[in-house]
């Protein structure tokens, strides 16, 4: 939520905002308006009020009836017109709301000005793509052939974007969660384990009503809301609290599934897992002081850069242009994976600081000491990573001539058994172990990645 008392003082700011993210400026002025008619109606309220309490006394003090009933004809006029203004707050309040709630955040100074995710600016780059002797395949492919990805089977369930891991495959998702999750408490986060359906104003909260509406799933009998990310519940933990500065910052990470209305161009993004309506990640969240935030977004990246390092992708960093910031975000850096199947670069965390957005809208504030003003905390969030297209660019990186593949070597202990791990290294050793073990354990297909 934006500062209202600042649009007041400064309009040409949120302007300006707007004129950066290629929004509308109109609905500066449109809330200007709203706001100088609800406090114009306020104050012919406030006087309407005291008018009445003054005639309700000096009714009091009469003896003679025929004063006492003229006075009363006068109250019960400014009775009615009380009661007209009370409507029209009524009515002006909401649209007040809703307009505020439509504007933005104001992005940072340094984030680069563009159109769309074509001007966002990659400012570090790390690794080289591997080179192959054989063409990479797709996961699309790739599953598929190994037992692990079944595309028809999640459409039967679910119907279109929707995929079923099996075998090996749902074996090595479940430890990169368990990874993820490990790696970013060793980081110093603080985990939870978070409701996956929220009430509509924590959802509202954390910036994704009333923006997103249609691009959430929502239980319609209990009025809740699917989260889209655990960002949601990690921001609506605090809602309504006043923190202690001595505590911040305070690190946090949950592991959710999410599920988005991803919106998909014809032709665009349609095969495999990169876009799908339902998908796990693990988040990390802080709360930190307003004069710390910028430090803090430079920590978050590095947490995040450290994990898909600890995969040993081939990554770079962006930092996201005006054009391409999220509702909520005040900057933005996103972290990228190269992916030789697809061959793209995938995001597979997007760091983002929030400043006092979200604490507006949630109400979570701060005091420096006891007895102190509050104030509003910052907020920042970022992925720590995405699953599916983690899951893509360690499926196509790691990929073997024979069409296995190699566990990074962060998962090998809790994606394999004995068995399994000698067939996710090479075909060679593969064939050994296998070899030496057949006795006591078959081996099948879905084993085989």
């Amino acid at each position: 939520m934006i500062d209202l008392q600042l649009l007041r003082q400064q309009p040409e700011i949120f302007r300006e905002a707007l004129r950066k993210r290629g929004e509308d400026i109109a609905l500066v002025d449109e809330i200007l308006a709203a706001d100088e008619a609800r406090r114009k109606i306020l104050a012919e309220l406030e006087a309407l009020r005291n008018q009445r309490n003054t005639a309700s006394k000096e009714i009091g003090k009469m003896k003679e009836d025929a004063a006492r009933e003229d006075a009363k004809a006068r109250a019960r006029v400014v009775n009615e017109k009380i009661d007209a203004r009370e409507k029209e707050i009524a009515e002006v309040e909401p649209r007040l709301r809703a307009l505020v709630a439509e504007h933005p955040n104001i992005p940072a100074p340094d984030v680069p000005i563009g159109k769309d995710e074509t001007e966002n600016v990659i400012i570090k780059s790390f690794g080289k793509p591997r080179d192959f002797d054989f063409e990479p395949r797709a996961h699309w492919d790739l599953g598929p052939a190994l037992g692990i990805l079944d595309f028809e089977r999640g459409i039967k369930l679910a119907g279109s974007r929707f995929f079923v891991m099996s075998g090996a495959g749902a074996k090595l998702q479940r430890a990169l969660l368990q990874w993820l999750l490990d790696f970013h408490i060793a980081q110093g986060y603080r985990e939870f384990q978070l409701p996956y359906l929220v009430k509509e104003d924590i959802m509202f909260g954390a910036g994704q009503l009333p923006k997103f509406r249609d691009n959430l799933y929502r239980d319609y009998e209990r009025d809740a809301w699917f989260v889209p990310t655990a960002e949601v519940p990690l921001t609506g933990l605090h809602a309504g609290e006043i923190l202690n500065a001595k505590n911040l910052p305070l690190n946090y990470t949950a592991y959710t599934p999410c599920w988005r209305k991803e919106p998909m161009s014809a032709g665009k993004d349609v095969r495999g897992i990169k876009r799908v309506y339902q998908f796990d990640k693990v988040e990390m969240y802080k709360y930190c002081l307003p004069a710390e935030s910028a430090k803090e977004l430079e920590n978050l990246l590095n947490d995040a850069i450290a994990t898909v390092a600890a995969l040993g992708f081939t990554y770079r960093v962006k930092i996201l242009c005006t054009g391409d910031l999220g509702f909520s975000a005040h900057k933005t850096y996103d972290i990228e994976v190269w992916s030789p199947g697809v061959n793209e670069w995938l995001e597979v965390s997007s760091c983002s600081n929030v400043g006092d957005f979200q604490a507006r809208r949630s109400n979570i504030r701060f005091r420096r000491e006891a007895g102190a003003k509050t104030e509003f905390v910052h907020t920042l969030n970022g992925s720590g990573l995405g699953v599916p297209r983690t899951m893509i660019a360690i499926l196509e990186n790691n990929q073997q001539k024979d069409g296995s593949v190699a566990v990074p070597e962060v998962l090998r202990e809790r994606a394999m058994n004995r068995v399994a791990l000698c067939l996710f290294r090479t075909a060679s050793r593969a064939k050994r172990c296998a070899s030496k073990l057949s006795r006591r354990k078959k081996i099948s297909r879905a084993d085989e990645l």
